[in-house]
C-alpha cells in the first residue's frame, strides 16, 4: 500500500521501482538539467550505467520520507549546506565509504560522517558599484556592512534565503550570538530597500543606482555576463572577497548523497566517484562557473579572471550547526521587515 500511495503521489516525479534494471542508477535532482545531464551522459559513456534523474525545484526530502523503504532513489543532488544536512538530520540518507570520494573532497566540505559531500564551491560575495565604488580593498570584511558609511547603500535578497541563513550561520560560528545580532541590526539599518528577489536582481539594483553593494553568491556574475540581456549588470559592478586579512570568504556548496535505502548502491558509488573525478569537476566548472572542489583541477577561464581569494577554512558541518540560530536572529531584528 505504501509503494502504491507513493507511486500515485509522485506519479509525475518518479517511476516505479521495478522499471529500473540492474545496470542503472536513479538520482534525485535539485541541480537544473542542463548542469547535470552532460556528465551523467559522460558517465553512462564510460561505464555502461544509465543514469535515471528526476528533477525537482522543492521537496525531495519529504518525498524521500513518502517513499520510505520503497524509494527508487539512489544518489540525491542538491544545492545549499543547508539541504544536504536537512537530509542527514532526518535520516534519508547513509554513510559511503569510498576512498576515491574522500581522497577528492577536502574534510571541511564533507560530512564527518560520511553522509554527504560537496561537489562545488561557490562563494558569497560583495559586489560594488564601478562607478561609484570601485574594488573594495583587500581588508574588506562581512562586519563592515554594518558601518554608518553604507547607510541607504546594500542591496540583499531575504535573509532568510539558504544562501544568506549560511553566511549568518557562519559569522556565529566565528563571532558569537550577540556579535552577529549587533552585525544584522546595522546591516538591516544600511540597507537601500526591503530585501527581494534573487541574487541578480540586487547586481541589476547596482547598475540602477538604487545601491552600492549588493550581496551575492559567486557564479552569478558568470551567467550574467554570458546572457545578452544582464551583461550591462555584469558590467556595473566588480566582485569582491570579503574577509582576506579575517577569516576568509565565505563558501557555500552543492553537492550530493546516497539515499537511505539505495537499491542500486555499487552504482550509485561508482556515479559519486565519478562526480568527484576530474572529468565532472572540469565539466561542473566551465558549465556553471562554480569552483570545483577537488583540488587542481582548472577553473574556467572566465572565474580564474576574477582573482584568487582565500576561503574560510571552518568546515561546512560547523556553520550548519548554527542555521536554527540564525534563522531566530533574523526573526529578532525583523531583517526582511
Amino acid at each position: 500500500m505504501k509503494k502504491l500511495l507513493a507511486s500515485v503521489v509522485f506519479g509525475s516525479l518518479v517511476a516505479p521501482q521495478a522499471a529500473f534494471a540492474a545496470e542503472e542508477v536513479n538520482v534525485y535532482s535539485y541541480r537544473q538539467p542542463f548542469l547535470v545531464e552532460p556528465m551523467f551522459k559522460e558517465f553512462t559513456k564510460e561505464t555502461g550505467i544509465k543514469v535515471n534523474v528526476k528533477f525537482a525545484k522543492q521537496g525531495l526530502a519529504e518525498k524521500l520520507q513518502q517513499e520510505g523503504e520503497y524509494s527508487p532513489a539512489d544518489v540525491v543532488l542538491t544545492t545549499d549546506i543547508s539541504r544536504l544536512v536537512e537530509l542527514a538530520d532526518k535520516e534519508l540518507v547513509q554513510s559511503v565509504n569510498s576512498a576515491e570520494i574522500e581522497k577528492n573532497i577536502p574534510s571541511q566540505y564533507r560530512d564527518s560522517e560520511d553522509e554527504w559531500f560537496a561537489l562545488t564551491l561557490r562563494t558569497r560575495n560583495v559586489y560594488s558599484s564601478r562607478e561609484r565604488v570601485g574594488h573594495l580593498p583587500n581588508s574588506f570584511d562581512y562586519r563592515q556592512l554594518a558601518e554608518p558609511e553604507w547607510k541607504g547603500k546594500i542591496c540583499t535578497r531575504s535573509g532568510k534565503h539558504p544562501y544568506n541563513v549560511s553566511l549568518v550561520s557562519s559569522m556565529i560560528a566565528h563571532y558569537g550570538e550577540a556579535e552577529t545580532q549587533t552585525w544584522l541590526e546595522g546591516m538591516k539599518a544600511n540597507l537601500a530597500r526591503k530585501p527581494q528577489g534573487n541574487d541578480r536582481d540586487q547586481v541589476k539594483a547596482v547598475k540602477e543606482g538604487l545601491c552600492d553593494l549588493a550581496i551575492g553568491n559567486s557564479y552569478y556574475l558568470g551567467k550574467m555576463v554570458n546572457d545578452s540581456k544582464q551583461k550591462a549588470w555584469a558590467e556595473a559592478v566588480f566582485i569582491d572577497f570579503p574577509g582576506q586579512t579575517a577569516k576568509g570568504t565565505h563558501v557555500n556548496v552543492s553537492g550530493m548523497a546516497m539515499a537511505k535505502y539505495a537499491p542500486n548502491q555499487a552504482n550509485a558509488v561508482k556515479l559519486m566517484e565519478f562526480l568527484t573525478g576530474d572529468k565532472a569537476q572540469q565539466m561542473y566548472a566551465e558549465i556553471n562557473y562554480e569552483y570545483p572542489v577537488k583540488n587542481g583541477v582548472k577553473q574556467s577561464e572566465l572565474v580564474a579572471s576574477w582573482g584568487a581569494f582565500n576561503a574560510d577554512t571552518l568546515p561546512l558541518e560547523n556553520v550548519a550547526k548554527h542555521h536554527k540560530t540564525a534563522m531566530k536572529l533574523l526573526d529578532t531584528v525583523k531583517f526582511d521587515l
